[in-house]
């Protein structure tokens, strides 16, 4: 069985790593795993794992890209997948119309994916066209149903993201280089307690919401610090620069590919995202190393808490209790090792699941 996974770009983030774990269990099971991107620093690593990576920019926002709907349609003829799976909006435009161009017998069986709670709107509405639609949580299902009625909802399937308990295994520490790296870069955060903020810089991350939880517990703990952890593009630097001024105690890193032990190394990670996700990839992460989290009570975050560790959740934009939740876990930290248990948010299922969808659809 060929499959062909569609997305923009291979650089880092939630799509980009299903996409590779996808991409190893079709090649580990014997099939064929084809990629199309714009490239991008996870490409060699997909090709080192047995995929192909096919390099074509089709997730440009810009109507040009709809140009390449014509050779795209020849190299799908050309290529005869089994199954094409579109994993973004862009992309999606040009796959769908190429696909729906292509002879009905000729035609791979066609899956996307909701990855986002997308702005509702005819654009975003492409990603609901699969023959199959994949949804990642049932915060993703409610989207999809409430905001696209006319979706069939037996085309709708929830296949949760999952974690890799390999990597993300719990009481993980980092080895003694990287520690000394860290403390050698961040000599001011040593003997700290550190609480973490993971995602890019935008507003809607709510750092402004993390800061004035913090500024409320280092009223009562003075042996604890702030990281944030995530790049801000260069539209945002601005906003950037005014956290840093309302804040210059807290540590701003920028992007690192280090995420995994900067969580095992902190005493909580939080979720103050202000508008719903569809999932809560990161904090899930979290956990599985032991690590507790303080979260918002909404969208796939929530969802994921409360499974998993249901005492983490906080009201939106409630620092009070968001600062509360936080020093319950500074004062007990065991609490969350009891809390976690096994849960179902596992790669391998989600990798069974897919492939077993592909399967079905193929056959």
């Amino acid at each position: 069985m060929k499959v062909v996974q569609t997305l923009p770009a291979l650089e880092g983030g939630g799509v980009e790593r299903g996409t590779l774990e996808i991409a190893r269990a079709l090649v580990g099971t014997g099939h064929e795993s084809v990629v199309v991107s714009a490239g991008g620093r996870l490409a060699a690593t997909l090709q080192s794992e047995g995929s192909r990576h096919v390099r074509w920019n089709i997730g440009r926002k810009h109507p040009a890209t709809l140009l390449q709907i014509g050779s795209f349609r020849r190299w799908l003829a050309t290529e005869r997948p089994a199954v094409l799976h579109v994993r973004s909006r862009m992309p999606a435009w040009v796959c769908w119309r190429a696909w729906r161009r292509l002879p009905a017998i000729d035609r791979p069986r066609l899956v996307t994916t909701v990855h986002g709670l997308y702005s509702v709107s005819a654009y975003s509405e492409v990603m609901t066209r699969g023959e199959r639609v994949i949804v990642v949580s049932d915060t993703a299902h409610r989207y999809v149903t409430n905001n696209y009625p006319a979706v069939d909802p037996s085309k709708l399937v929830r296949i949760y993201r999952g974690v890799d308990k390999r990597l993300y295994r719990r009481g993980l520490q980092p080895d003694a280089e990287w520690l000394s790296a860290w403390r050698a870069q961040y000599p001011h955060l040593v003997g700290k307690r550190l609480i973490t903020l993971p995602g890019r810089l935008t507003r809607l991350k709510g750092h402004a919401d993390f800061i004035a939880a913090l500024e409320i517990v280092q009223a009562r703990r003075s042996d604890v610090a702030g990281v944030v952890v995530g790049a801000a593009e260069p539209k945002h630097r601005a906003y950037e620069e005014t956290l840093r001024r309302r804040a210059p105690w807290l540590t701003f890193t920028g992007h690192r590919a280090d995420l995994r032990e900067i969580m095992a190394v902190s005493e909580a990670v939080v979720s103050f995202s202000t508008h719903p996700e569809s999932f809560g990839r990161t904090v899930l992460e979290a956990l599985s190393l032991g690590t507790p989290v303080v979260g918002y009570d909404h969208g796939g975050v929530g969802e994921v808490l409360a499974q998993v560790f249901p005492s983490g959740r906080t009201t939106l934009g409630d620092s009070a209790a968001a600062a509360a939740n936080l020093l319950r876990v500074l004062d007990d930290p065991a609490a969350a090792q009891r809390a976690i248990s096994d849960h179902t948010f596992t790669v391998e299922r989600m990798c069974a699941e897919t492939l077993a969808l592909y399967d079905e659809l193929a056959s």
